[in-house]
């Protein structure tokens, strides 16, 4: 059954075209841009694939997860799908900051999903918006506005993740530190050398795919307690592992 499927395996898919990606950028080959397009649709069949026996289905957390991931790959083609505007960066911060709404919505309501309060350490956050914004705004002229509404988003979905388990809490981090790094190579490319496009991009897929595993987990997970015929998650695999 599609849903009893070791959850590692139904995201090979993702993997397999992240490294790919991942190593296209780092060595400037052409199957990068190709497969950039590819990595979210493989995300969301490992998302979709992972809950689908799941008994009752986790509509709302589901619909708030693949929202998530469709924004975030308009954001990752905004240049293919909306040839219409010659920069294609606001359609890119706004695709990217609606998935990132859609992810804190899941990670705040999402049954299941919360294991913790805020932990302390997640007050680095705030530190670092006021960090990213001292050193990126001096240089985002007329995109200041978008730029920091942007940045509210991107570290309140890593604050946000910081409450659901460890593999969240990296992945919210990852999405933090890819957004970080390609915001400095838009605004300040002379400061960038040329191998860190393949950095945004493995920190990019790391934190896309923790994310999306780790919440899937917890939502077998809670599965799991209301039908006990369900199978259970890993061995060993606990609230706070995920």
């Amino acid at each position: 059954m599609p849903g009893s499927i070791r959850p590692w395996l139904a995201f090979t898919p993702y993997i397999v075209v992240s490294v790919v990606h991942v190593v296209a950028r780092f060595f400037d080959l052409p199957v990068d841009a190709p497969t950039k397009l590819m990595l979210m649709p493989a995300l969301a069949l490992a998302a979709v694939w992972v809950t689908a026996s799941l008994r009752p289905w986790p509509r709302g957390e589901m619909v708030l997860l693949l929202a998530a991931i469709l924004f975030s790959w308009l954001g990752d083609g905004a240049s293919v799908f909306f040839p219409m505007f010659e920069d294609p960066l606001p359609m890119m911060l706004l695709c990217f900051g609606l998935a990132h709404v859609g992810y804190m919505v899941l990670m705040l309501r999402g049954r299941g999903l919360q294991v913790r309060r805020f932990p302390m350490w997640a007050i680095v956050y705030v530190l670092a918006y006021g960090v990213l914004m001292a050193l990126l705004l001096p240089h985002t002229g007329a995109l200041t506005i978008p730029v920091s509404v942007y940045g509210l988003l991107l570290v309140g979905t890593a604050a946000v993740a910081s409450r659901c388990g460890t593999v969240v809490a990296w992945g919210g981090a990852w999405f933090l530190a890819s957004d970080a790094i390609l915001a400095f190579r838009i605004f300040t490319p002379e400061m960038m050398p040329d191998w860190t496009s393949g950095l945004v991009m493995l920190t990019y897929t790391l934190g896309q795919g923790l994310i999306v595993f780790g919440v899937t987990a917890a939502l077998r997970r809670r599965a799991q307690q209301l039908d006990p015929q369900l199978p259970r998650p890993p061995r060993g695999a606990t609230a706070t592992a995920y």
